[in-house]
């Protein structure tokens, strides 16, 4: 089973678009919880974590939060981040027969302008953090934003490919 985590703020729309995609992972029984951290939305965030049924924090610590996942594997994603197809079976895959952290495939059909791509590292969960839970605890520490757990790791591909969030918020 896996826990999705994002940090969001004030994103409303980029949120719901990646738990749009994460519902078919909850129905083909993946997906087993869904956590939103928020940040001071002043949007609609909780509203719409609520609908979805995610569990939604204003107040956390990283560490509490990783050890109530119920999955045994995390996946961090940014609000507006969404799986392209094959993702839940290759995912399904990987967690059962590996244990070494993971990330998508940059999607083909959505790359960042090549001026935007010189001189700047992309964003350390463009391509979202696939993570077992127990390497996840004992990176956790308090007040760590999620985008440090991609710190230092050296995550292995996947096949499936990852619409990155700058997609959505550039679609605003």
């Amino acid at each position: 089973m896996l826990t999705v985590v994002l940090e969001c703020q004030d994103q409303e729309t980029e949120l719901a678009q990646t738990l749009s995609v994460l519902v078919a992972g909850a129905v083909e029984g993946l997906v087993s919880d869904v956590v939103v951290l928020d940040h001071g939305s002043r949007d609609g965030s909780s509203r719409v974590a609520d609908a979805a049924g995610c569990r939604f924090y204003l107040h956390w610590d990283i560490k509490d939060i990783v050890r109530s996942a119920r999955g045994e594997w995390l996946l961090f994603v940014e609000p507006g981040a969404r799986p392209q197809a094959g993702w839940i079976d290759e995912i399904a895959e990987y967690m059962a027969l590996n244990k070494l952290p993971a990330r998508f495939t940059a999607s083909r059909g959505y790359r960042r302008p090549f001026l935007k791509r010189i001189g700047r590292a992309a964003p350390p969960l463009e391509l979202g953090l696939l993570m077992p839970k127990n390497q996840a605890l004992a990176a956790a520490q308090s007040g760590m934003a999620l985008a440090e757990f991609a710190k230092g790791q050296k995550p292995r591909k996947l096949a499936s490919e990852l619409i990155p969030s700058w997609v959505a918020r550039a679609a605003r």
